[in-house]
C-alpha cells in the first residue's frame, strides 16, 4: 500500500489535471498494446503495424517493459501542455536524471538468469549519456507512435478523461478536496489525513505542502506515480468511463492482474507478436528492488 500524507495546505493545493496528458497516455498505452485484446483507441495502430511493422516500438518497448519500472523522464510535467512541449522536456532532460532513470531500468530488466537479455541495447547507453542523436531518436519515436497510434482515437480518450474530470471537479467544487478524495475507491481510499492507494509495495509519499496533481488516464489500469519523490507529486489513476459506457458494460475493462505502482507501469497486440519473438519479452516489476519509503515507487 502507498500512503499519501496530506497537510491542510496540501488539501488546498490538490487539483485535477486539465485534460488527458499526451505523454502519460502514450507511455501507458504501450502496456495495453501488449495485451492481446481489442482496444478501440488503438485500432488504428494495429492496422498500421500490420502493414508497416513495429517502427517506433523498437525503441519504446525496451524503455517501457510489460511490468515494473519505466523511466520518470518519459512523462515530464510539461507534457500536460501538449505533445511538443513534453517532447522538448524529454530532449532537455539533465544527464544525471537520464543516467539514474535508465540505471534503474537496466538493473530491473537486464539481469542474467531471469529470462531476459543480459545487457541493454547500445542505444540505451547513448541515451543515458545524453547524446543528442539518441534523445532526438527517442522524441521522434514518441511523436510517431503518439500521432499514429493515439491520434485517431484521441477524441475517445479525451471523452473518457473529461467525464472523469467532471465527476471529480463537481465533488471538489461542491464540498472540497476531502469529498473529492472520497470519490475514488476502492483502490484509493481517503482516511484523513492519508490517501491509501492499493500498491504492490508498502511506502509513504509525504506531500509536505506541495499538493497533489491527480491525472485521470484512459490507459491506466492501476494508480501510478513517480519513483523520484523530488518530482512534483503526481498520481495517475484510471479514468472512470462515461455513465453510458459504464451502464452498457462497454467501458468496463476486465482485470488483468497487472500492477502499476509508484511508477509501476504495464501493458499490449497481435501485431507485436513478431517483435516480441525477435527481441524477447521484457518483464520486470516496477517496484522490485526499490526502497519505497523515501520517494520510491514502481
Amino acid at each position: 500500500m502507498l500512503r499519501v500524507h496530506f497537510t491542510p495546505q496540501d488539501l488546498r493545493r490538490t487539483r485535477i489535471a486539465e485534460g488527458a496528458d499526451p505523454l502519460w497516455e502514450t507511455v501507458l498505452s504501450l502496456h495495453r498494446l501488449r495485451e492481446s485484446r481489442t482496444e478501440p483507441a488503438l485500432a488504428a495502430w494495429r492496422q498500421h503495424a500490420a502493414r508497416h511493422g513495429p517502427g517506433p516500438l523498437r525503441m519504446l518497448l525496451p524503455l517501457v517493459p510489460p511490468r515494473g519500472y519505466f523511466p520518470d523522464f518519459l512523462t515530464p510535467a510539461a507534457g500536460s501542455a501538449g505533445v511538443e512541449p513534453g517532447l522538448e522536456a524529454v530532449m532537455t532532460t539533465p544527464r544525471r536524471r537520464l543516467r539514474g532513470d535508465i540505471g534503474l531500468l537496466a538493473g530491473q530488466t537486464y539481469r542474467p538468469g531471469h529470462g531476459q537479455h543480459a545487457a541493454p541495447p547500445s542505444w540505451m547507453r547513448s541515451l543515458a549519456d545524453g547524446e543528442p542523436a539518441a534523445l532526438r531518436a527517442l522524441a521522434r519515436s514518441l511523436r510517431t507512435y503518439h500521432h499514429t497510434a493515439l491520434g485517431p482515437g484521441w477524441p475517445l480518450i479525451g471523452q473518457r478523461v473529461e467525464a472523469d474530470r467532471t465527476l471529480r471537479l463537481h465533488a471538489l467544487r461542491q464540498d472540497g478536496a476531502e469529498a473529492m478524495l472520497r470519490t475514488f475507491g476502492p483502490e484509493m481510499r481517503w482516511r484523513r489525513p492519508v490517501l491509501e492507494v492499493t500498491y504492490p509495495r508498502d511506502g509513504d509519499l509525504r506531500l509536505e505542502g506541495r499538493g497533489l496533481l491527480l491525472v485521470p488516464s484512459y490507459f491506466c489500469t492501476r494508480p501510478v506515480t513517480f519513483v523520484d519523490t523530488e518530482l512534483p507529486p503526481t498520481l495517475v489513476y484510471p479514468a472512470a468511463p462515461p455513465v453510458r459506457e459504464a451502464e452498457s458494460g462497454r467501458g468496463a475493462r476486465p482485470e488483468t492482474g497487472h500492477a502499476e505502482g509508484l511508477r509501476l507501469r504495464t501493458y499490449g497486440s497481435g501485431a507485436l507478436r513478431g517483435f516480441q519473438t525477435r527481441f524477447g519479452s521484457l518483464t520486470g516489476t516496477r517496484f522490485q528492488g526499490l526502497p519505497l519509503g523515501v520517494r520510491s515507487d514502481a
